[in-house]
């Protein structure tokens, strides 16, 4: 796959490689993630060189996964969270654990499978942008397709719009700015990137409070990508690292809380963004649109759910 090393803007000049020895750990938070955890442990492995200490923020896994991976990696430190806490908050409570002198932390779903090297081209990158809070790679699809995970911070219009057609209408043309369909794979900054496997600098991190755990799951990186920029930092995309992100295992198990979790959060972005008694009719009327969306999508998603069962219990 090709991509570009031009850059829209001037980065510090490339690192030594006294500069390239940087401290950093990695969180990710699970959910009976089951194999996908084993397998990003093992690509992990080849993704670079250096130490990296592992941090699981199991947030009631019931598949023993978790457990096994602390036992099997002397590097893997488990972190019982105490309950389902949602990405942001799963995540806030294992980067808690992580050193505060650590300067870089990978924080990544369990389901993200590593090219070899990445890491360490995420690392090598952070060290060209000084002022970048948030570094991400090149994501890809089970498939090899490429997935938009270096998008637009969305505004009220585009953000609407994806909102409430993306699912039946893909091609329209708010869901192709936000997704920022016309970008090269140049090594650029971008308004947030995807929170399936990210590179933060802890300073920026800490700096913004890290995730908003009101975001239970979706726009928690969103959020998170709009207030670092707001803070004075960047977002850097790095397609010169590149990772698989299996995805959706969880959101195919249980689609009504996974949709309505994700519509919920949509509004919760543009809310925030928007207060006060001026925008009350446009957060009213986001606001209805969204949980009728919600109900369609959870309601075709679960007839899915009943067929694709029905199909198996009939080959069986």
């Amino acid at each position: 796959m090709a991509y570009s090393m031009a850059v829209t803007s001037e980065p510090e000049s490339r690192a030594t490689a006294d500069d390239a020895a940087a401290s950093v750990a990695v969180v990710t938070v699970t959910y009976s993630s089951g194999d996908y955890l084993r397998r990003f442990l093992q690509t992990l492995k080849t993704a670079t060189d250096r130490p990296v200490q592992v941090v699981i923020a199991d947030n009631g896994s019931t598949d023993g996964a978790p457990e096994r991976a602390a036992a099997e990696h002397d590097s893997v430190t488990l972190v019982h969270t105490g309950g389902n806490l949602g990405y942001g908050g799963g995540m806030n409570r294992g980067i808690a654990e992580v050193d505060p002198d650590v300067e870089f932390v990978v924080l990544s779903n369990p389901d993200i499978e590593w090219s070899p090297g990445a890491l360490d081209e995420l690392l090598a990158a952070a060290r060209r942008w000084p002022r970048a809070g948030a570094l991400g790679p090149l994501i890809t699809e089970p498939d090899g397709t490429v997935y938009p995970s270096a998008r637009r911070v969305p505004d009220l219009v585009s953000g609407t719009g994806h909102a409430l057609l993306g699912a039946v209408w893909k091609s329209n043309p708010w869901t192709a700015a936000y997704r920022d369909h016309d970008a090269e794979l140049t090594e650029r900054p971008v308004g947030w990137l995807s929170g399936s496997c990210l590179l933060v600098r802890r300073a920026a991190f800490d700096a913004v409070d890290g995730f908003d755990a009101r975001y239970f799951m979706f726009m928690e990186d969103v959020d998170l990508g709009d207030r670092l920029a707001k803070a004075g930092w960047l977002n850097v995309f790095v397609p010169a690292a590149s990772a698989m992100h299996a995805k959706s295992h969880s959101v195919s198990r249980h689609p009504e809380r996974m949709i309505a979790a994700h519509h919920d959060s949509a509004y919760r972005f543009q809310a925030d963004r928007h207060p006060g008694a001026r925008w009350a009719p446009v957060r009213w009327g986001l606001k209805s649109g969204l949980a009728v969306r919600k109900k369609l999508a959870v309601s075709a998603a679960l007839r899915r759910q009943r067929a694709d069962a029905s199909h198996t219990e009939q080959e069986g």
